[in-house]
């Protein structure tokens, strides 16, 4: 595996970086939208505000002492209590800044706000736009075309997520892509994937999902063409066990968002009645591990956990989160080994993943060349995206 040391871990300190931009301006604007979805009380109110201060400008203190888990963040933030939040890696800030958030209007305490998800209207207004109407529209299209046709137009609306208006229709070849010298899809291993899941195959699928809402929508139409055209016996879907980062999947997103499929027009509602019967049947299982909230990489993932993906034919890991899990949050240099860096997974693991963040391995020199030339910041601008696997 490639050497840590030429590899720092990231931090939110270096002005102007990405990360500092995600702890200094995101989230003290997600801090304002939370408030005002919610009729909050003053408590809740003073409780989110010293956290927009206290993470602006303070340092980071532990859980309170009556907090469920205040026993595992002792043991995961140990070497960062005390310290600014910018000195800290960023994977670890973020988590704990989401933890302290759900803290702070009350999620996890006895009373009325407990098990309310803070995020949960941001996503649900995803699924009555006219842009979610248009993207299940197109699902009649598609899928009238050969399984192989639709197999291809699925995995890349998966992909793109939000922009699966783009995704069903994007070709998987860069040569047909707009800007041949940076291709929006930066690495296709798509084929790979396939062939881990053949047609009558008893295959199982496991997919750790990523974000509800637009961007779930697409990954459960995907599901839904695996176990309909045989391709996979059994789908594992793992999600969040309680909400985390601002758009994550839970259980009761998915379940939103099949309610919204059934209730669709045309094909999208028929995907909707099989998935339904799907999870009915126990050929669509939903998981909610609760390592997925950990602000750890995966090389940490406990045995129980191993052994699910142990179990499964090939894990899909979706979204830019899991895939800095599954990587290790580092800059790494782009051309080191996608395979090299996920050796220690359990099985076979493929990433679908729009580039938002500063981490990326597996490219080729070209590719790099050519991104570094065109472009200043396509790492996290989300206009690039990959599919890698590892075998």
């Amino acid at each position: 595996m490639s050497d840590t040391a030429d590899a720092p871990v990231i931090r939110s300190d270096e002005p102007g970086s990405f990360a500092r931009s995600v702890l200094a301006e995101r989230h003290p604007a997600l801090i304002e939208k939370v408030r005002d979805a919610f009729p909050y009380g003053p408590g809740q109110h003073r409780a989110l505000d010293a956290l927009r201060d206290n993470a602006a400008e303070g340092t980071i203190a532990p859980l309170p002492p009556t907090a469920y888990d205040h026993d595992r963040w002792a043991v995961w933030g140990r070497e960062h209590f005390g310290r600014s939040w910018f000195d800290v890696p960023f994977l670890w800030a973020e988590s704990y800044f989401y933890r302290r958030l759900l803290e702070a209007v009350g999620y996890f305490a006895d009373g009325p706000w407990r098990g309310v998800d803070p995020f949960r209207p941001f996503k649900q207004a995803e699924l009555d736009t006219p842009e979610a109407e248009a993207e299940l529209a197109t699902l009649d299209d598609i899928l009238r075309k050969p399984a192989g046709e639709q197999a291809d137009a699925l995995v890349h609306g998966s992909l793109w997520g939000n922009r699966a208006d783009l995704g069903f229709r994007i070709s998987s070849s860069a040569a047909d892509a707009p800007g041949a010298d940076t291709p929006p899809l930066v690495a296709d291993d798509s084929e790979a994937l396939w062939s881990l899941l053949p047609a009558g195959s008893p295959a199982t699928l496991c997919v750790v999902a990523d974000n509800a809402g637009r961007e779930l929508l697409p990954d459960l139409v995907l599901i839904d063409h695996v176990l309909h055209h045989g391709r996979a016996e059994r789908v594992v879907l793992q999600v969040k066990p309680y909400p985390y980062y601002v758009s994550d999947a839970t259980t009761e997103d998915v379940v939103d968002c099949l309610r919204r499929l059934v209730r669709a027009e045309g094909a999208a509602a028929g995907t909707g009645g099989r998935l339904w019967a799907a999870m009915g049947d126990g050929r669509l299982t939903v998981r909610a591990h609760d390592f997925f909230r950990a602000p750890l990489p995966y090389e940490e993932m406990p045995g129980d956990l191993r052994s699910e993906f142990a179990g499964a034919t090939l894990t899909v890991m979706k979204g830019d989160l899991n895939y800095r899990r599954l990587v290790g949050d580092r800059l790494w240099p782009p051309t080191t080994s996608f395979a090299d860096r996920t050796g220690y997974f359990p099985g076979p693991v493929a990433a679908l993943r729009t580039l938002k963040s500063d981490v990326v391995v597996g490219l080729d020199e070209r590719t790099v060349a050519a991104l570094d030339t065109h472009e200043d910041h396509w790492r996290t601008s989300g206009a690039h995206a990959l599919i890698q696997v590892r075998r």
